[in-house]
């Protein structure tokens, strides 16, 4: 940690401390995330164990970026990109009660945030965790950066997730049901998530779970403000299909007419962002303590 500066204390996440930390050699701003492992469940740790090797396997524009990993005084340390924007969630509450974005606006976030599943998607990865708590900002909250993997799976080719893992306002009907999900479920939060964007609240809220559940189950949700466009309308029913199978995947999501002229904006507008280059792979000093990306994977084609 000698190449490391603490300027602030950030919050807790659900499985530790996150602190804001300046990189010594290039004063580049970072954020990390420390565990004390003697004092986390088994099952937490195997969720740090998880988060670090899914994080090694993605790098995109659209992705927290990962750094580093270290095991110093029984304390586990992640070295992840730093969002200065916060998350999605705490935007949106703070434009205040009907201060709409507008449907351009909505759709240059939403781009970034479809890219991003993509290359999750490619690599194989259910994030099962999407929602605009997980989706993080820069300063200008023009630049969609997803995070949280703790949750996330790396699935073996054509398997399918069995484990009700996420939150529970964004679950897909096929896991409030208990069945064999996919990446549909993660279009289905996508969908969630573009809801809440249009009409700054969420899609489906009830004051029990019972409750919740069926209305996830019957996909009902009230209709977004009518100055948005009847494609995006369309757009948004076919995200939250409750038949898993009409609902498109992520390359055909992109492929939409509605993406169209907003993907190309946004590759005029903002370039490509920066992305280091950096191999793929874990920290000597965490090698130990975590599998590679290789390894994790032929493990989760050995349990299927």
């Amino acid at each position: 940690m000698e190449n490391y500066k603490l300027i602030q204390a950030i919050g807790r996440g659900a499985y530790g401390n996150v602190y804001l930390y300046k990189r010594i050699e290039d004063g580049r701003a970072v954020v990390i995330k420390m565990l004390h492992m003697e004092s986390i469940s088994e099952e937490e740790c195997e969720l740090t164990k998880n988060e670090v090797r899914v994080l090694s396997m993605l790098q995109h524009p659209n992705v927290i970026e990962y750094f580093d990993n270290c095991l110093e005084n029984n304390t586990m340390m992640i070295v992840m990109e730093y969002a200065p924007g916060g998350n999605l969630y705490d935007y949106l509450r703070s434009r205040g009660e009907g201060n709409l974005l507008q449907e351009e606006d909505v759709l240059h976030l939403f781009c970034q945030l479809a890219l991003g599943l993509q290359h999750i998607h490619n690599s194989n990865i259910l994030h099962r965790d999407i929602k605009s708590n997980n989706i993080l900002l820069d300063r200008s909250h023009r630049i969609v950066k997803i995070g949280d993997f703790g949750i996330s799976k790396i699935l073996s080719s054509k398997s399918k997730a069995h484990t009700v893992v996420g939150t529970p306002c964004y679950l897909s009907p096929e896991l409030c049901q208990e069945r064999p999900y996919n990446q549909k479920s993660d279009i289905w939060a996508l969908g969630c998530v573009l809801y809440e964007m249009l009409t700054l609240r969420r899609a489906f809220e009830a004051e029990t779970l019972p409750a919740l559940i069926m209305k996830i189950m019957r996909g009902i949700f009230a209709p977004i403000h009518p100055h948005y466009s009847q494609e995006m309308r369309a757009f948004l029913h076919l995200l939250l299909h409750i038949d898993a199978a009409q609902r498109p995947t992520i390359d055909q999501v992109l492929a939409q007419p509605l993406i169209f002229s907003p993907l190309l904006r946004l590759h005029a507008d903002l370039g490509m962002l920066h992305c280091a280059s950096r191999p793929l792979r874990l920290s000597s000093v965490g090698q130990d303590r975590f599998k590679s990306p290789k390894a994790a994977t032929e493990t989760q084609a050995k349990e299927k």
